[in-house]
């Protein structure tokens, strides 16, 4: 199935105003991408010379050390998808980008998108708003992987994909808490414990 760009000219309306002429130029930088279930937007050890935006579908970013899988971070419809730090150093990946569910994207070259910041009408404030998200983003990551305990991960996890827990598995979960899924399955009941206090507690 083909999708059009209506949700990523959105998207990017959200940060800056758009022309026609700057819908034009979108619609001839981004080309269509669809990625089975399994299948990887880029690999660990790869170059990303991509930057995708999500049409439909899940993807997980990830790291394997020795066969020892951990999860960071999910994308999802409406979200771009890239491995930064690849991207714009031109070194590989130190980690894994892959996609959880057959998954339809629109892509642009880092060729592209240098067009694109160039040519677009506030191309130079699109650019400079989205690095500074994309370090927002990355560094709140980076600080929840070293600090934040289990329970703080599965909290961040459930006020961060609230509609997320019923498309991916528990593994998936427990890999991006940091523990295994019996002990996912104990901090779920800590949680649905607290839950039922608080809702059954009188005023």
């Amino acid at each position: 199935m083909e999708y059009p760009l209506t949700t990523l000219i959105e998207k990017i309306r959200l940060i800056v105003p758009l022309s026609d002429a700057d819908i034009t130029l979108i619609d001839g930088l981004f080309q269509p991408l669809h990625l089975k279930k399994g299948a990887n937007f880029v690999e660990q050890g790869q170059v990303c010379h991509q930057v995708g935006f999500i049409q439909a579908g899940l993807v997980r970013y990830f790291v394997n050390q020795d066969g020892d899988e951990k999860i960071y971070s999910f994308g999802l419809e409406n979200d771009f998808v890239c491995d930064y730090e690849s991207f714009l150093s031109k070194q590989p990946c130190r980690r894994a980008i892959q996609a959880i569910e057959d998954s339809s994207l629109f892509v642009i070259s880092s060729v592209g998108l240098q067009l694109l910041f160039d040519k677009l009408t506030y191309g130079e404030r699109f650019g400079r708003i989205v690095i500074e998200q994309i370090f927002v983003q990355t560094m709140g990551q980076l600080v929840s992987l070293y600090t934040d305990s289990p329970e703080e991960r599965y909290q961040s996890f459930s006020d961060h994909y609230p509609s997320l827990a019923t498309r991916i598995t528990q593994y998936h979960i427990a890999s991006y808490v940091g523990v295994k899924p019996q002990s996912l399955s104990r901090i779920r009941a800590r949680w649905a414990g607290k839950d039922y206090t608080r809702i059954s507690s009188p005023e």
